[in-house]
């Protein structure tokens, strides 16, 4: 592919360019297929969820309009006129299906207006709009109280506006910190143009066909997220490796070689190492379907969309590119000639290179003194993770910039049994309705007497038409992520389900809710933990011993990977779930108390496949200089010095564009953010530097067992370095 667009640069350009376009234009036109409510049932609660629906009887999107004061007691005259106001305004819009009668909290300083909407939670956010638009109407006709919204759909429309402009504030950041790393790097715009410009297309085809897929397996709505973080990273690095190896060759040859032949010996070396780290990546993310969630199952989608978007543009535009812009060169140096004048040397790279020699002596002189302390290092990064608490990130950790949220909390504070329903739901034959209805009862008289529910707000008992399927809902006045939440929902499930509707022949029963959810969802994910990282563990060991028909090198690529991911997981630890970041950064203590459920997974199989990226790159390197005949001591320092310079830069485009997400607001994506700028620094400086040529340099000619090829080159006694490329290229 690379050497069909080398020797046809423009229709190459045009190829990749036309695929972009096309992926835009299909994505656009067959929209984003959302996930819906059904997709995130897991557990007992999902299984509730799913009998509710059964009998028509989900739960329905709720808003709240309170009315308070803003300061001192509140006007009773006044607050009533605006309840009037309110209960007017709503029950005219046909989104609303009915207006509860205005409620008063406790200290009687706040009311409260419950609007049912129609529809169910899975479309309740398009009915969001019209209704606030009125709870505004009222405010300005009231200015001289508090009147404001909040219920789930608000909620859930304020985050995703929040996310929105996160992406852009991230993208404003990340775009000139990259071209700034990139311009270090090559001291060229032309050629800072060229990365920059094929990362972004690269995420313009990969939103395009992630809207196609998304009718195949749907959008959990994380997955713009995951394409600009993970397709700027690996988009600048696939083109930073090609890049630097096509100029290698071009100072090796001193210009004896044409653009064409250039790109095409890249291709037989690079090329072949980003193929092999695409498909790496590939592989190791496909494992997330393994956990059977829908948000990892969305995750893993956009992952693989850009990664093979990153590839595709790699063997397309890029070799097309590099030719236009040689043969351009290469038309200078002809203008130059014929007027007399000399080309400017060029920059002298040795100060680079001696720099990491340095850096390596350790290594390469004292590699088992090396590599036991840099090892320990690592572990004692890693021992935090030791004590990680697991989840689910919900409204109590969320940003409290959002409207919704300031309201939440206003109305949590005046109605505390508000916080917390359990949705108890029965299933049973139409001609036990009148048991099922006793046991209820009974079940609400035990709730009655017991602390750890509320008592101001009476249990609301719903029955289905055909009387099969009956719902009560039991409200806990303790916050969601609350040891007394966890409480209420054991006793629930373990002691009075089991003596109330459980004594009802034939009848089935479950409970959902927020915190059966969370709950639920938990145990879950470590059902599937062991499946998927035994899976990804296996996998990385067979890519990386197929690529380079080493079994040891297979075993090591999983221990180092390992070893990075834990001390990743050790550092987030310390900095979100012991505060270090509220300390140093300011975070909010609310998202840094624990560590979101979804980001250990995600990251260690990301980490796994963004690990191959340098593994392979400084591998591949080393193995090209011992299938030379260089003994592997040499070999090993050539090739990482070698690849030095190249993976420290992908290292900063990478961290520049991880570390961004740090100023998210989402929690679970500030820590997703560090954790891979964290582990992408640790890998590039201390796995690729101390312990990966220290682990080489003491195996010596064990690390390529049972290479067939490394036994003939030293049965050969070669000696060159320069062999043919396509020879010792090869995986």
């Amino acid at each position: 592919m690379a050497t069909w667009s080398a020797r046809r640069p423009w229709r190459g350009v045009a190829v990749w360019l036309a695929f972009v376009v096309l992926s835009l234009a299909v994505g656009s036109a067959v929209g984003t297929h959302q996930a819906t409510a059904d997709d995130y049932r897991t557990g007992e609660a999902g299984r509730a969820e799913r009998m509710a629906a059964q009998g028509h009887l989900d739960h329905e999107p709720v808003e709240q309009v309170l009315i308070s004061a803003r300061s001192g007691p509140l006007d009773t005259a006044a607050a009533d006129a605006a309840v009037r106001d309110v209960t007017v305004r709503m029950r005219a819009l046909p989104e609303v299906k009915r207006v509860a009668h205005a409620v008063r909290s406790a200290d009687g300083g706040t009311l409260r207006i419950e609007v049912t909407l129609k529809g169910t939670d899975a479309d309740d956010k398009k009915f969001v709009a019209p209704v606030a638009a009125q709870t505004a109407a009222a405010q300005r006709a009231h200015p001289a109280l508090r009147v404001e919204e909040t219920g789930s759909p608000s909620i859930s429309v304020g985050v995703d506006t929040q996310r929105d402009n996160d992406l852009a504030l991230s993208e404003t950041i990340t775009l000139p910190i990259t071209l700034l790393t990139l311009l270090a790097v090559f001291g060229s715009v032309v050629m800072v143009a060229v990365p920059l410009l094929l990362a972004l297309t690269s995420i313009a085809a990969a939103v395009g066909m992630s809207m196609i897929v998304s009718h195949l397996l749907p959008d959990a709505g994380v997955g713009m997220n995951v394409i600009i973080l993970i397709g700027m990273a690996v988009g600048v690095d696939y083109t930073l490796f090609y890049l630097k190896r096509e100029r290698e060759e071009r100072t090796r040859s001193g210009g004896r070689i044409g653009p064409e032949a250039l790109v095409e010996l890249a291709a037989a070396t690079s090329g072949r190492a980003i193929v092999a780290s695409g498909l790496a990546v590939v592989v190791s993310t496909a494992t997330l379907y393994l956990a059977t969630d829908i948000v990892f199952s969305s995750l893993a989608t956009c992952t693989i969309i850009v990664v093979l978007a990153a590839v595709l543009s790699s063997l397309t535009a890029l070799p097309a590119l590099l030719v236009v812009i040689g043969r351009r060169a290469e038309r200078r140096a002809e203008r130059r000639a014929a007027k007399g004048t000399t080309r400017r040397a060029a920059k002298d790279h040795a100060g680079a290179g001696r720099v990491w020699t340095a850096l390596l002596r350790p290594a390469s002189r004292r590699p088992a003194l090396t590599l036991c302390v840099s090892v320990l290092v690592m572990l004692g990064l890693a021992a935090p993770a030791l004590g990680m608490q697991l989840r689910v990130l919900n409204k109590d950790s969320m940003s409290r910039e959002i409207p919704a949220l300031q309201a939440y909390d206003r109305l949590t504070a005046a109605f505390p049994e508000l916080r917390i329903q359990h949705q108890v739901v029965v299933r049973a034959q139409a001609d036990r309705s009148g048991e099922v209805t006793g046991a209820l009862r009974e079940l609400e008289r035990r709730t009655e007497r017991d602390p750890l529910f509320a008592h101001r707000i009476r249990p609301v008992l719903r029955t289905s038409a055909d009387h099969r399927v009956h719902t009560l809902y039991l409200a806990v006045p303790y916050k969601l992520s609350s040891p007394e939440a966890l409480a209420s929902l054991d006793r629930l499930r373990k002691d009075y389900l089991p003596h109330t509707v459980g004594t009802v022949a034939g009848a089935q029963f479950a409970v959902t809710g927020d915190v059966p959810h969370d709950t639920d969802y938990l145990a879950h994910q470590d059902e599937k933990l062991p499946l998927v990282v035994g899976m990804l563990l296996l996998l990385t060991f067979v890519m990386t011993a197929l690529v380079f028909r080493s079994l040891v090198l297979g075993l090591i690529g999983v221990v180092l990977n390992l070893l990075s991911a834990a001390a990743a997981f050790g550092l987030v630890v310390v900095f979100f779930q012991y505060g270090l970041a509220s300390t140093l950064f300011g975070f909010d203590p609310a998202a840094t108390n624990a560590i979101g459920s979804r980001v250990p997974l995600f990251l260690f199989v990301i980490l796994f496949g963004l690990s191959m990226d340098y593994q392979v790159f400084v591998v591949s390197r080393i193995r090209e200089a011992a299938l030379a005949g260089v003994p592997t001591r040499q070999a090993v320092l050539q090739g990482t010095v070698t690849s030095a310079k190249v993976v420290t830069s992908a290292a900063a485009v990478m961290v520049t564009v991880f570390a961004t997400f740090m100023l998210l607001h989402l929690a679970e994506m500030k820590q997703i953010g560090f954790s891979l700028a964290v582990a992408v620094l640790l890998d590039a400086f201390v796995i690729r530097v101390m312990i990966l040529p220290a682990a080489l340099t003491l195996l010596g000619r064990a690390t390529w067992w049972p290479s067939r090829g490394m036994r003939r080159a030293r049965e050969r006694g070669a000696e060159a370095v320069n062999v043919p490329l396509r020879e010792v290229s090869s995986p």
